[in-house]
């Protein structure tokens, strides 16, 4: 562990996630509110979301034939450059006098989907390439702390900013921690370790399905393990609208609700890779999944500040099961597969994701908000009950699967 921190590499790598992390989170929390808050803004704001996740998935699996074959780093670095210089052309929009409308609000959303989208299977892809199977627990966890302190303080900012600041000015503030995490990330020495094969380029996303289509059992575990992610993916939606139209309260409060569910995946991050090495990767899961669905079960019946209590057992489970899942992932996918494999358990997520946001968008377009949150739980509960059963030996064995993997 000690050997981790004192890495060079791994240092660059926190602080340009710290910066950018920061600037990009207080972005993509004031313009979902901003979109929602808007004549027609509900509506509007999910058949974008529905839009950008139909986008992701026909993105995701050649991305991950690119993250298998270009440089991890270069390509990082290259989608900052991008975004900053997008939301620097809107930043100036704004000091120059233009009024946003709508369709602005749209595409500074879209730019920050695709960075995510490009960001963190490239980040993970990475990690696993730069550091030693050993460090990789506590590597997720750290990154996991780095991630959702930096969401903490950016909801806490945004709760002050939102009120405050208009647009332009947390555009350049974005800016700026852009700038910073390039200039990170151009430190960090890196060569390639491996390109992929040229008889392999032909192959593409393919090589992933045949990887995983032997072990069938493996990629449920690991598609069904990746729920909790996914939910808060499309609460993401339901959120602003829940505490718009439902609870009635005002942009300062999802804010609040950001920086409450930073200090839950912190938690997470801290104590997940110490129980794991106790009581192991899997069981983690189980557990972490169980305490989310519990949460998302529970929220929508209670009043505010119960509300806002409960987002903390929404951090700590989606971040504890994903931390566990990510550290048992680097464990059995060899570095030279990471990205394609990872990037086909993104598309079937992101197939899922769209499925769900045409069904909610439409739900709330008639004020049916808490039926979304009850299909989501009961969703939630099937995958949780086939992870426990997985885990404890129902059927057959995950580590029958590990075995043929390795």
């Amino acid at each position: 562990m000690n050997s981790l921190y004192k890495d060079s590499r791994f240092r660059s790598i926190i602080f340009a996630n710290i910066t950018s992390s920061i600037g990009s989170g207080i972005t993509m929390i004031a313009i979902p509110w901003l979109l929602v808050t808007s004549q027609n803004g509900n509506e509007v704001f999910g058949y974008v979301v529905i839009g950008m996740t139909i986008l992701n998935f026909m993105l995701t699996p050649y991305l991950g034939y690119l993250i298998d074959k270009l440089s991890r780093k270069k390509m990082i670095v290259n989608s900052k450059v991008f975004s900053l210089c997008i939301l620097l052309l809107f930043s100036m929009i704004g000091f120059a006098g233009v009024d946003y409308e709508l369709w602005h609000y749209i595409v500074i959303y879209m730019i920050g989907s695709l960075y995510y989208t490009i960001f963190y299977p490239t980040m993970f892809a990475l990690n696993q390439e730069l550091f030693h199977k050993d460090q990789f627990k506590v590597l997720n966890g750290t990154m996991e702390v780095q991630g959702q302190l930096s969401s903490m303080f950016a909801g806490a900012i945004a709760s002050i900013l939102l009120l405050k600041w208009d647009l332009h000015f947390i555009l350049l503030l974005d800016v700026c921690t852009y700038a910073l995490a390039i200039y990170f990330f151009m430190k960090i020495p890196y060569v390639r370790a491996r390109a992929v094969a040229s008889n392999e380029s032909k192959i593409k996303a393919s090589a992933a399905i045949g990887y995983l289509k032997k072990q069938p059992g493996m990629f449920l575990f690991l598609l069904a393990s990746s729920l909790p992610f996914i939910a808060v993916m499309l609460t993401n939606y339901l959120f602003p609208v829940y505490l718009s139209d439902v609870l009635r309260v005002q942009g300062n409060i999802y804010g609040v609700q950001g920086m409450i569910y930073g200090l839950g995946a912190v938690l997470a991050g801290v104590f997940v890779p110490i129980a794991a090495r106790k009581f192991g990767d899997e069981k983690l899961i189980v557990a972490s999944m169980i305490i989310f669905t519990l949460a998302i079960a529970f929220m929508v019946y209670l009043s505010i500040p119960g509300y806002l209590f409960m987002m903390l057992f929404i951090a700590i489970g989606n971040s504890g099961s994903r931390v566990a899942r990510n550290a048992f992932m680097m464990d059995h996918i060899p570095n030279q597969m990471m990205g394609r494999v990872d990037s086909l358990l993104r598309a079937v997520g992101l197939l899922l994701r769209i499925a769900l946001l045409g069904l909610f968008t439409g739900l709330v377009s008639t004020g049916l908000i808490l039926l979304c949150f009850s299909i989501l739980t009961g969703i939630l509960m099937i995958a949780s009950v086939y992870v426990i059963l997985r885990v404890m030996g129902t059927g057959p064995s995950t580590r029958l699967y590990i075995k043929v993997i390795k």
